[in-house]
């Protein structure tokens, strides 16, 4: 009885302590997003890269999950002719899976990549701001939820797996 117990309080602990992790993780990816979106801007507009090798060029710049992102979107852009915006849509699934990104963070990338390769480079750049804009306003949310529950994320886990056990004595 008394190893069930600790069990289910080491278990509730660790959910706690994950979610307090996705939510430390989140402001950390939001940055990360926005700084490769200023990384693409810069190799639309100043070197005038192809969309695939700017995608492979910022895949070696920034760290993971969105590494993996842009090298997977590089890869379907160039192995097969499935158009831009279902290879993005599918990619930033993928990305919600492996991120502790949101799905208000997803929505944005989606209604990005309705954007991306259809205009000239003074249109995409002013779709990249607002992106980026959008994202901004994102990082300020994720602040204030890693700083409201953060901690009481891990707390909670604690303590709900003593009630329960409490409760089940």
């Amino acid at each position: 009885m008394w190893i069930g117990a600790l069990l289910f309080i080491g278990t509730t602990t660790l959910i706690g302590f994950e979610v307090s992790r996705r939510l430390n993780e989140r402001p950390k990816h939001i940055r990360q997003l926005k700084n490769a979106l200023q990384i693409l801007e810069a190799e639309i507009l100043y070197s005038q890269l192809p969309l695939p090798e700017a995608f492979a060029t910022i895949a070696k710049q920034i760290p993971e999950p969105l590494s993996t992102f842009f090298y997977d979107m590089n890869c379907s852009m160039q192995k097969t002719a499935t158009d831009l915006y279902s290879a993005w849509n599918s990619r930033v699934s993928e990305l919600l899976e492996t991120s502790s990104l949101s799905e208000s963070e997803g929505e944005i990338m989606k209604q990005f990549g309705r954007t991306l390769g259809q205009h000239d480079f003074d249109q995409q750049q002013k779709h990249i701001h607002l992106a980026i804009k959008h994202l901004d306003r994102q990082l300020e949310e994720a602040r204030e939820n890693q700083f409201k529950y953060g901690k009481m994320a891990k707390s909670l886990g604690v303590l709900c797996g003593l009630f329960v056990v409490l409760l089940l004595i």
